[in-house]
């Protein structure tokens, strides 16, 4: 009986500790990213290498433009404001005169339509959270759909 007992206790033992064992190895699991969320800290690091290659020239390294010529990008409409003009400034360039706290600004800006979706993305989102922004960041998605609309 003490025989039968302790194997019974022996499987007993080795299911629980089988069963532990498969539990906290679902539990440490690493998730998985879904393709729709953002890596934020990597995204404003592309970002800012990205402002430095095309935008610092004429937007300089603190976001405040050049008088009469570039227009700053610190706290702005065009940066605050909706995301899909500023995605189409970045496709299309920007020719127009435009005033912006009693500035008057008339620099063209030339296309970047040639940028990937993921570049407009990354250089949009490092601008609208630096300067003194603090906005919600691009998606590679949201560049996608209005390029897509400009096409048709």
């Amino acid at each position: 009986m003490n025989k039968i007992v302790l194997v019974f206790s022996f499987f007993i033992f080795m299911d629980a500790s089988a069963f532990a064992q498969s539990t906290k190895k679902i539990v440490t699991a690493p998730k998985t990213k879904a393709a729709s969320t953002l890596d934020l800290p990597a995204s404003l690091k592309r970002g800012k290498t990205l402002y430095a290659s095309y935008c610092l020239t004429c937007h300089q390294a603190d976001g405040g433009g050049v008088p009469n010529l570039n227009p700053p990008l610190i706290q702005t409409s065009y940066v605050t404001g909706g995301k899909e003009p500023l995605i189409k400034i970045i496709l299309n360039g920007f020719t127009s005169h435009v005033d912006i706290d009693a500035e008057s600004y008339s620099n063209n800006m030339p296309p970047f339509e040639w940028l990937k979706d993921q570049q407009i993305a990354d250089i949009l989102t490092y601008i609208r959270n630096n300067f003194g922004n603090k906005e919600s960041a691009l998606m590679k998605t949201e560049v996608q759909k209005v390029r897509s609309s400009l096409k048709k």
